[in-house]
């Protein structure tokens, strides 16, 4: 008589991929929840939808500060350390948020100063965090390693926003706050234990200067790199306009209010889980040139806002749009997992992710007086017109069109250093060096991909 033979992970799923999937698990679950309860909370106290948009705008602008010094760091330091600090902080931020919140009414300053500690954590926390995951998967199943993950992720933060809202309304916005203070302690506590040991010590260097600039230069030698980087800068800012900004308005005025508009936003959630369900399957051999092309459905919602669509229709767009976008999301992962050095990989991240964001204040800013100056929906077009128009130009470059994915010359196990690869073309770029997601995106405290 046989026994079964023992469940196994698979090979790429090792101890290290295992805990920083679990944690992020749980950080998006309680994150998602937290900005609802973070905008109930000002509302709560008084405060309007200005004030509203300056908490969220004090997360924004540390986030934007301290990106670059944060890969940096994370680049000198052992990554999980600057993980697990980064934890903290958001963990003793949200606590105090919770205790202010539920114990009465918290003035706007101390709700913006505690909102600002949390972007603060972020800067440092996601350049590290896409340095330390993509310096833990290995050869040929890293696509579907990055798949998985962002799929857990996103199925995660899709749950968390529709508990936290249930929970809102329940037991009060303070409670959720708490809850998430408590999501940050338990995902610190699980990326202590990563194991670091292969990854090899660095090198002295010559300060964080010097850091700063070997990775803009690591960033500004690659022509696919700095481009995709300048599309998204365009198409995060304006998306994020019309989304943000627009489409509450739509959905008030022609859609019947805010329930259809989260029918909508959960469209979209459940495409992103889909996209990467389909891309744990799908290998594309040009990856840029495939994530580029799933980037143009990202101007149908706008269009449809425009128009606008019904609930139905505007909820199938958003969902093809989530699949796209994570099919980009997870080629981008595989591209810079594959060309990026590892001992380079946060400071690369933070160029990402600052040339990301950089424009989204001055997008969501402008998207009011673009109101008033164009009317609605000659706005929504510009927007659904500028992802076409700097998505085409991004496949002029001849690296996006080109650069091919290669395959591994043996199969790596566990939470060892990634193999040698064996390119299917010559590469595209001088060797200069080799991995990272464009983080829009991203889950409250970590990658996640451009418009996650």
């Amino acid at each position: 008589m046989t026994t079964p033979a023992a469940v196994r992970r698979p090979s790429w799923a090792g101890r290290n991929y295992s805990l920083l999937t679990a944690a992020a698990v749980v950080t998006n679950l309680g994150s998602a929840g937290a900005l609802i309860a973070a905008a109930f909370a000002v509302l709560d106290s008084g405060g309007d939808g200005g004030d509203v948009g300056l908490v969220a705008a004090a997360r924004t602008l540390p986030l934007v500060l301290f990106l670059l010094i944060g890969g940096a760091v994370a680049d000198r330091l052992p990554r999980h350390h600057v993980m697990v600090a980064a934890n903290a902080l958001n963990c003793a931020s949200q606590a105090v948020f919770a205790v202010l919140v539920i114990s009465g009414t918290p003035p706007l300053w101390s709700m913006m100063l505690l909102t600002a500690l949390g972007g603060t954590g972020q800067a440092f926390f996601g350049p590290a965090a896409e340095g330390m995951l993509l310096s833990t998967v290995s050869g040929e199943q890293a696509r579907r390693a990055f798949a998985l993950y962002r799929m857990a992720m996103q199925g995660a933060g899709l749950g968390g926003a529709a508990l936290g809202g249930l929970l809102v309304a329940a037991i009060g916005p303070g409670w959720v706050l708490a809850v998430d203070a408590a999501a940050f302690a338990v995902a610190g506590a699980l990326r202590s234990f990563l194991d670091v040991s292969h990854i090899p010590a660095r090198k002295p260097g010559g300060g964080l200067l010097s850091d700063l600039r070997d990775g803009w230069r690591e960033f500004i030698g690659r022509p696919w790199l700095w481009a995709i980087v300048a599309q998204f800068s365009v198409v995060v800012a304006v998306v994020g306009a019309a989304e943000a900004v627009f489409g509450p308005l739509v959905a008030r005025d022609e859609l019947g209010g805010a329930g259809p508009w989260g029918l909508a936003l959960g469209a979209f959630g459940a495409g992103t889980v889909g996209g990467a369900f389909l891309m744990m399957r799908w290998k594309p051999r040009r990856l840029l040139l495939a994530g580029t092309l799933c980037v143009f459905p990202l101007a149908a919602p706008s269009a449809a806002l425009a128009v606008p669509l019904p609930v139905w229709g505007l909820a199938a767009v958003m969902f093809v749009s989530g699949v796209a976008i994570e099919v980009f999301g997870v080629s981008w992962m595989t591209t810079m997992h594959q060309e990026i050095p590892e001992e380079k990989l946060s400071r690369v991240a933070a160029y990402d992710w600052f040339g990301s964001i950089a424009m989204v204040p001055l997008a969501t800013a402008l998207a009011g007086p673009a109101e008033l100056a164009f009317g609605r929906s000659a706005s929504l077009w510009g927007c659904a017109v500028l992802v076409v128009v700097v998505t085409a130009l991004v496949l002029l470059v001849p690296d996006v069109r080109n650069l091919t994915r290669r395959t591994a010359s043996k199969e790596i196990t566990g939470d060892t250093a990634r193999a040698d690869a064996l390119p299917v073309t010559p590469p595209v770029t001088p060797p200069v060096t080799p991995a990272v997601t464009p983080a829009a995106s991203a889950d409250a405290e970590g990658p996640v991909g451009r418009l996650g």
